[in-house]
């Protein structure tokens, strides 16, 4: 069922070619297969933090004030004052600027981390770490986020943590960076067309999967 799923997703909406990062001063997709350079690689990590409990369009418009800031690199996270206005945008901006600020000086130490070394992070939980390392370092971790909880709960899926929904992905694809990445942003696609919190059912591709039939 779960690489059902990604197939009628995939017939659906096409490659997406997730993650969004900057390229001079818009927005453009990291095309998966490539590795990101380093300035890609800290933007990736940036806007995992910032998209915590808020849209992808919020995160957008504080990357960009970064981004025209030239505040987009480990040493000038650390020391810059006015980092909370410029991502006022993504909310929470003095708990952010504090997070990234933390997260700036790991990374200025730890050029490759493990899952286990960022979740003891403050600030990063199993989502941001998956995010991070999926995206940024290309390592195969299937990101859960609450578009994918909400999505496999209404087709039927039972789980009790973070960790059992990500462990029934595993148990369903070969392992594989690129369909990960693929998966994870046809599920944010589909989030946002269809199945929000009020769901919009008429021309879900996947209605006839749901167990709770609008």
């Amino acid at each position: 069922m779960i690489k059902k799923i990604h197939d009628i997703l995939l017939k659906r909406y096409g490659p997406q070619r997730w993650w969004p990062t900057t390229l001079e001063g818009e927005l453009h997709p990291t095309y998966h297969g490539k590795t990101p350079n380093n300035k890609q690689r800290f933007e990736i990590i940036i806007g995992a933090i910032l998209t915590q409990n808020t849209s992808w369009k919020n995160v957008e418009k504080a990357i960009i004030n970064l981004n025209k800031e030239k505040l987009l690199s480990i040493e000038k996270i650390k020391s810059s004052k006015k980092l909370p206005s410029l991502i006022k945008p993504a909310g929470y901006y003095n708990q952010k600027a504090e997070r990234l600020k933390v997260v700036a000086d790991f990374f200025l130490k730890n050029k490759s981390p493990t899952r286990e070394e960022l979740l003891a992070v403050k600030g990063i939980g199993p989502e941001t770490a998956d995010s991070i390392l999926l995206y940024a370092f290309q390592k195969p971790f299937f990101v859960v986020d609450a578009y994918t909880k909400r999505i496999f709960s209404r087709i039927g899926f039972r789980f009790s943590s973070y960790d059992e929904l990500q462990n029934l992905f595993y148990s369903s694809l070969p392992k594989n960076i690129r369909l990960y990445n693929e998966y994870h942003a046809l599920l944010v696609e589909l989030a946002k067309n269809h199945c929000k919190t009020k769901p919009i059912c008429k021309g879900c591709p996947i209605y006839s999967k749901c167990k709770r039939l609008y």
